[in-house]
């Protein structure tokens, strides 16, 4: 998956690099250079769309928003050796977890007075609109790492709501390789959707 802004996977993906064989972290509590290498790609894969999503989540207050992704990134990073190596992306966890955060950081505040007025409290989604929102996030993420044919066939067909001829017209190819590209993108997906947990 080549999300905007990524340099693309390294052989054997984010996960192995997350895989930290022997001690976790050298005494004295010093970052090791591999924990490093993990941090760097972890932020590389994920900080736009796990920002994009803690935004929604705290009403559009960035600050807050960028807390909470640096303290996600953190618990992912303590986290490395016990997360499922079977898992091909790490977005549904770390959108989980970005979740409960806010979800803490809104009761820590609801015990000490407000500060100002609640305004940014009411955008917040409700628990429904959440896991709609998470799972258009899965979905974007699953469509970036579709092949840019395929993606490109599933975006005129789908998203532009073309017929196969009016997207053959549009992008200069014959009605049967449209119909070619959108049916392997189609299953390409459903697989990319399976990896990242999305089965209906």
């Amino acid at each position: 998956m080549a999300l905007p802004g990524s340099t693309g996977r390294r052989p054997g993906g984010l996960r192995s690099l997350l895989r930290r064989p022997g001690p976790a972290r050298p005494p004295g509590g010093a970052t090791a250079p591999d924990d490093e290498d993990m941090v760097t790609a972890l932020y590389r894969e994920y900080h736009r769309p796990l920002l994009a999503f803690v935004l929604r989540l705290t009403g559009g207050d960035r600050q807050w928003a960028e807390d909470v992704v640096q303290e996600t990134m953190i618990r992912a990073w303590r986290s490395a050796d016990r997360l499922d190596d079977r898992t091909s992306s790490l977005m549904p966890w770390l959108a989980t977890v970005s979740r409960r955060i806010v979800i803490d950081h809104r009761r820590q505040r609801e015990v000490r007075p407000p500060e100002v007025g609640d305004g940014p409290l009411e955008n917040v989604p409700m628990a429904d609109e959440l896991d709609g929102l998470l799972r258009k996030v899965v979905v974007a993420e699953a469509l970036e790492s579709l092949s840019p044919a395929h993606r490109q066939a599933l975006t005129e067909t789908v998203l532009r709501d073309r017929t196969v001829n009016q997207a053959a017209e549009h992008l200069g190819i014959p009605v049967g390789t449209v119909k070619s590209r959108v049916y392997y993108a189609l299953r390409a997906l459903r697989v990319a959707l399976e990896e990242r947990g999305v089965t209906s």
